[in-house]
């Protein structure tokens, strides 16, 4: 596995921009848990899916896709508590459950080695 370092740096910022604009339009208490925890969520999602090059290609295919995939549900999920109120419990359960989820997901993929 290896890093293209010119895509790990527009991923980054473009989830950045995300994670701000999720900062911005949240006018509650819980504007700052919203940008830092939907940074997290999608740079998560993002790096294995456009920055990081595989030795075996069927595992980058289905890295790739499966990585897609929560980066949208990443996306929806932030999306909705940019406008509504909700409490930081809810946010980290429901963010936690995916981006855990996501995780043990990505790793039995990579632990085939196909």
């Amino acid at each position: 596995m290896q890093i293209n370092f010119v895509r790990l740096f527009i991923v980054l910022l473009l989830a950045l921009l995300f994670a701000y604009s999720f900062f911005v339009f949240h006018r509650d208490e819980n504007e700052l848990l919203l940008g830092i925890g939907g940074f997290v969520f999608l740079v998560a999602t993002l790096v294995p899916a456009f920055s990081l090059k595989y030795n075996l290609p069927r595992t980058g295919v289905n890295i790739r896709t499966v990585s897609g995939i929560f980066f949208a549900i990443a996306l929806m999920s932030n999306f909705l508590f940019t406008f509504i109120t909700f409490s930081a419990t809810v946010y980290i359960l429901i963010n936690g459950i995916f981006l855990l989820v996501y995780l043990l997901i990505v790793s039995f993929i990579a632990s085939t080695k196909q």
